[in-house]
């Protein structure tokens, strides 16, 4: 069966895109390997979805090339995605720093973006494993419902994070099977685990939170803090840990001292100032407690213009799948409803 566009993924990204292309008039389907769409976004925000950032700017994602992601953002802002939640009349609010949230539930954006596909004729397939992809004059997409042809194919498929909702490397296969090179990937906004001793000493202050500034190399975010089984979690560090590399220190300088943080650093280290503290975290929690992932399809091999594969004509990469990695707070987000928005202009 023959369609203008398929897109595989049906998440952020990939919804975006579809309602854009389907506005167009392209014929366009979704394949979806899970049985329901959007499970990144039903969980995200502890259910509310933390949907964009009102400060979004370019400096608010990591990327090999700092500028690739400026084009898409400036095209779609987060007051264009204000405004389709505002004719859904989804009521949300800021709860900090430009965060914004529903007021409801986050199904209330996987229902509007469902809508919205269904008003642009986009009809969307669940439950369908994506078995292999040939190129020809299109491309040939083979799936456990069949076999589809399309003109331009869609990579929507996300990182490594949260595996248990469904996440895999199926994209960055995709792009290695068409000769793109993939960024060396890594868990981003993931808490850090500390080493054995510091792990003993400290394991007690789980749920302890304070506020501190946290650095890594040259980057640094002050924001609460907070102690864990295994280590430490909270705004700041999972910041910070989307720059962090193995074998590297952080420093955290703590602004509020609560009486069980202050008598268990002094049970570890002695009286030495509490100012500042300097370590060397174990690893991180991996990818299962990963908000996002780092890196991804290298962006030299993409148009920022298009998020068309430079080499490959009709193959499109958006979303979590390319090397744009934004900080906590709902730049991820819009950095989804922009790189699908801007793909659906061209597909």
């Amino acid at each position: 069966m023959g369609y203008d566009v398929v897109i595989i993924g049906a998440g952020a990204a990939g919804l975006m895109c579809a309602i854009e292309a389907g506005k167009r008039g392209r014929s366009v389907l979704v394949l979806e390997r899970n049985e329901a769409v959007g499970r990144k976004i039903r969980i995200s925000g502890g259910g509310r979805c933390n949907f964009t950032n009102l400060h979004t700017t370019s400096d608010h994602f990591i990327s090999a090339d700092a500028n690739f992601h400026k084009s898409a953002l400036a095209r779609y802002t987060p007051e264009d995605f204000i405004r389709m939640l505002r004719r859904h009349r989804i009521a949300y609010h800021e709860k900090k720093l430009g965060q914004l949230f529903c007021d409801g539930s986050s199904q209330q954006i996987i229902n509007m973006l469902l809508n919205e596909c269904d008003a642009a004729g986009v009809p969307i397939q669940t439950s369908c494993s994506v078995r292999g992809i040939e190129k020809g004059a299109g491309f040939r997409v083979a799936t456990n419902g069949g076999e589809f042809e399309c003109r331009s194919l869609v990579i929507a498929t996300g990182g490594l994070s949260i595996p248990k909702i469904g996440s895999t490397d199926f994209g960055y296969r995709i792009a290695r099977h068409f000769g793109l090179s993939i960024s060396q990937t890594r868990p981003g906004l993931v808490p850090l685990v500390l080493k054995e001793k510091e792990r003993r000493a400290l394991g007690e202050l789980s749920g302890v939170s304070l506020d501190a500034t946290v650095r890594s190399g040259r980057t640094a975010f002050r924001e609460n803090i907070l102690f864990t089984h295994r280590g430490l979690s909270g705004p700041a560090v999972l910041q910070v840990s989307s720059y962090w590399k193995a074998g590297e220190s952080i420093t955290i300088e703590p602004h509020t001292l609560p009486r069980r943080f202050v008598r268990k650093w002094r049970e570890l280290y002695g009286p030495q100032p509490l100012e500042s503290w300097t370590f060397v975290p174990s690893g991180t929690e991996g990818y299962a407690k990963a908000e996002v992932t780092v890196g991804g399809v290298d962006t030299a091999a993409l148009s920022s213009k298009t998020m068309e594969a430079r080499n490959v004509p009709g193959l499109y990469f958006i979303g979590e799948v390319v090397d744009v990695t934004g900080h906590l707070g709902g730049f991820n987000f819009q950095w989804a409803w922009a790189s699908g928005w801007v793909a659906g202009q061209y597909v």
